[in-house]
């Protein structure tokens, strides 16, 4: 099967939408003469926008149905489900054609919040699980890993965060979407106080209270919280020897650049496909195995369930030290 035009759908958010792009890569490569377009929010917008393998890019404000005439008249010969929810559905019955969708684990994800049987998930990253949505068109995957495009002009000069002449430093990402899957400040500071090489802070402007907070304890970090749009952001990722970073869109952006991670797992895990992908050798993974209490979600909470964040609060740091 060979089609002329497919439409690839997800929505949200940064991270999920970085790891699409191997789909996006090998569909366009693959698949001869077929135009491949996109659908998702309009603030996600710059993640894919400077894709040269997205023939087409189709963002909403509030809600898909924005775009159904758009979408209609564009006579989609496939349109492959990479969000799989309401609105996809909503989406996928108006348009109606051939569709592919993700299988999304949710019965396996329940049974591992609920019932702790983290033994029923695949040992499977959700990029081959994405993989194996376009697998009926022939799209096969290349293993060349995570993209990221950016602009000349998005690109950011480190050197005037810097307060050395070092070229060596060390991302520490502050951010995250959920409070539970954030490191807290107490274990920002067991970072910052371990490491020696210059470290730049990230995040948005949500994360710049936090931020300012480590910046007095230690007044030698670049703070960069709520400074940078995600592609300047991802400009200083991309320049980085280290990035620390939660489970976060920031992480997949790193994987995308091949940078070494230590990625600090909170009420998250990384079972549930989401680690970084196809990691460098130098990754680490930290995390608290064995709490009755994790995963307490399979997204995250705004504050810790059970009153003690264990799942990051206990967190061995002591690898931070090696970092050079």
């Amino acid at each position: 099967m060979n089609p002329k035009k497919i439409l690839i759908i997800r929505f949200s958010s940064i991270g999920d939408i970085v790891l699409t792009t191997p789909i996006i890569r090998c569909a366009k490569k693959q698949l001869k003469d077929t135009e491949i377009h996109f659908v998702t929010k309009e603030a996600f917008k710059s993640v894919v926008i400077h894709n040269p393998n997205i023939d087409k890019l189709y963002t909403f404000k509030e809600d898909v149905s924005e775009l159904y005439d758009q979408l209609k008249a564009e006579k989609y010969d496939v349109l492959i489900d990479l969000h799989k929810n309401l609105r996809s559905l909503r989406l996928k019955q108006k348009l109606k054609v051939k569709s592919f969708s993700f299988n999304k684990l949710n019965i396996q994800k329940f049974l591992a919040v609920k019932l702790k049987q983290i033994n029923k998930l695949p040992a499977m990253h959700i990029v081959e699980r994405y993989f194996e949505t376009i697998a009926p068109l022939g799209v096969t995957n290349d293993s060349k890993g995570l993209d990221y495009f950016i602009h000349e002009n998005e690109k950011v000069g480190v050197s005037s965060l810097l307060s050395t002449s070092e070229n060596k430093f060390v991302a520490l990402v502050v951010g995250g979407s959920y409070y539970t899957k954030k490191i807290p400040l107490n274990k920002l500071a067991e970072i910052c106080s371990n490491i020696k090489l210059p470290i730049i802070l990230l995040g948005g402007k949500e994360d710049k209270v936090i931020a300012d907070e480590l910046q007095k304890k230690f007044p030698h970090i670049a703070n960069a919280c709520g400074q940078y749009s995600i592609n300047q952001s991802a400009s200083i990722i991309g320049q980085a020897e280290w990035v620390i970073t939660s489970d976060t869109g920031l992480m997949h952006i790193a994987s995308a650049y091949n940078k070494k991670i230590i990625s600090v797992w909170g009420n998250t895990i990384p079972e549930f496909g989401m680690a970084p992908y196809l990691p460098n050798a130098e990754n680490k993974i930290l995390e608290v195995k064995g709490l009755d209490c994790r995963p307490c979600s399979k997204l995250g909470y705004k504050h810790c369930p059970k009153k003690h964040f264990k799942c990051m609060n206990e967190i061995d740091f002591s690898v931070i030290k090696a970092i050079k």
